[in-house]
């Protein structure tokens, strides 16, 4: 009885050794499959992953090209502005240095206007008190040649042979009583001019024809500038005859006094004939034809 219950104990030591080898020998198998395995998943999942990324689509490309278009243009459109704005301020400095070159020609233009009237009158100085001109002769040719060259040429040969009015006055007065008679001859005509001289009708505002009359007339013109009206004065006197020379230097004194005053004008209003102290041509306008624009 004893063997067979030994026989049995060793017969189920036995099976559950084996029982026990088989379960660890299936552990061992399954383990190294699943570390086999693990590798390949992940190598998969990698491929699968980058599989699954999405590439972009044409739509996300336009977009983009779009957006990089847009900001060149904008870009662009920046530069072009920058562009205009150093155009416009080359433009703006441009027209300030026009006008800053207008106004220096105006200025100079000016000045060399007054310059030519400050000659004018240094000449009619000159002229009254009866000196020659000197170097004021040749600035009037030179300045007032080309514009007025007769009345420089009255002006210069004048003051040659200088002649005040004072002096015209003084000379009047010793002719007084020679105007006033003239040459007194006994005929017919001189007797008929007397009595035609006996009643005489006139309005009250006609000047006198008496001799006397007319000689403190010419006397007041002479002393008031007007020249030509004392020269028509002496001019009907009984005398004139004997007042030619005077007449004459008187004649003279008038032409050089519009002479000046023609000059004095030019130098105000002669619009393109003038000349500067170094004879070049005056481009400015008269400031009186400016003002008139």
């Amino acid at each position: 009885m004893t063997p067979i219950i030994g026989a049995a104990v060793a017969s189920f030591l036995l099976g559950a050794s084996l029982v026990g080898y088989f379960v660890w020998r299936s552990d061992n198998d399954a383990t190294e499959e699943v570390s086999v395995a693990a590798p390949q998943l992940s190598s998969t999942n990698e491929d699968t992953t980058a599989t699954a990324t999405p590439s972009p689509s044409p739509s996300a490309e336009a977009s983009e090209a779009s957006d990089a278009a847009a900001g060149a243009v904008e870009a662009v459109e920046r530069v072009a502005e920058q562009q205009g704005g150093i155009d416009q301020r080359l433009a703006a400095a441009e027209q300030r240095l026009a006008r800053l070159d207008l106004q220096a020609q105006a200025a100079a233009g000016n000045a060399a206007r007054a310059e030519g009237l400050l000659i004018a009158f240094a000449s009619r100085r000159a002229i009254e008190r009866g000196a020659e001109l000197g170097y004021l002769a040749d600035q009037l040719r030179l300045r007032f040649g080309d514009a007025l060259p007769n009345a420089v040429r009255t002006i210069i040969s004048f003051s040659r042979d200088p002649l005040t009015q004072d002096q015209l006055l003084a000379r009047l007065e010793g002719l007084g009583p020679t105007l006033t008679e003239g040459q007194r001859q006994a005929s017919w005509e001189e007797l008929r001019r007397e009595l035609s001289e006996l009643f005489t009708f006139r309005r009250e505002s006609t000047p006198s024809p008496a001799p006397e009359r007319r000689l403190e007339r010419a006397r007041q013109f002479l002393e008031s500038g007007r020249t030509d009206a004392a020269i028509a004065e002496i001019e009907n006197m009984p005398g004139a005859e004997s007042a030619q020379s005077w007449l004459a230097d008187a004649r003279r004194y008038r032409d050089a006094m519009d002479a000046l005053e023609r000059i004095e004008t030019a130098a105000v209003l002669e619009p393109r004939l003038l000349r500067d102290g170094a004879g070049n041509s005056i481009d400015q306008l008269s400031p009186a034809d400016g003002g008139s624009e």
